[in-house]
């Protein structure tokens, strides 16, 4: 019986959609991207391919073709984003049991919610992207803007496990642990609740 999420999400430019250790995408829209990395590299695997051996430096010359700089939050945006998280969570009743916001990607485990998770993930990158906006401190707030706003600081789409009771406070150790992997202190966000099983 599924009872929450563990939802991941990158900044624009910190997974393409053709790198060489795989990808949930199926396809690459920019030209540029496609002609210097190829095709997408769909994979069905579940688990993190983060490790997966790879030509490290092809994969950072795919990236010189990106239309922007890939975004890179600063400590002071990741706060922001955790504040707009936390407008989101507060407005919406959405239970969040633990959230990793780092420099290139999110990990949140939330409980089934009323939306899916797509949906959630959505509303979620949103609340973070007004409030970056609100404090003036979006990453891409010097560039010309599109239909009134600055271009989007998050990739689309997120990567998502369904989570049954057991899976639950494994996935929450995996989150909360996440920041020391990357040697950035252990995050406490109010808007996260304890979970009680």
């Amino acid at each position: 019986m599924i009872v929450g999420y563990h939802a991941i999400f990158s900044m624009y430019g910190f997974w393409l959609p053709n790198d060489p250790r795989g990808s949930w995408s199926d396809f690459v829209g920019s030209w540029d991207l496609f002609q210097a990395g190829g095709r997408a590299t769909k994979t069905e695997e579940t688990c993190s391919l983060a490790k997966r051996p790879h030509d490290r430096a092809k994969r950072l010359a795919v990236k010189q073709e990106l239309e922007r700089p890939p975004v890179k939050l600063t400590g002071i945006q990741a706060r922001a984003v955790g504040r707009g998280f936390a407008n989101y969570v507060q407005k919406s009743g959405l239970t969040v049991w633990a959230c990793a916001i780092l420099p290139d990607h999110v990990h949140l485990v939330v409980a089934k919610f009323r939306y899916k998770i797509e949906l959630v993930v959505n509303f979620m990158k949103g609340a973070a992207t007004e409030k970056l906006v609100e404090e003036g401190i979006h990453p891409f707030q010097d560039l010309p803007r599109i239909k009134n706003a600055p271009p989007k600081c998050f990739a689309s789409g997120e990567w998502k496990v369904f989570l049954d009771p057991p899976d639950v406070e494994r996935a929450i150790r995996y989150v909360e642990n996440n920041p020391l992997k990357e040697g950035l202190p252990r995050q406490n966000w109010k808007f996260v609740t304890p979970y009680t099983g």
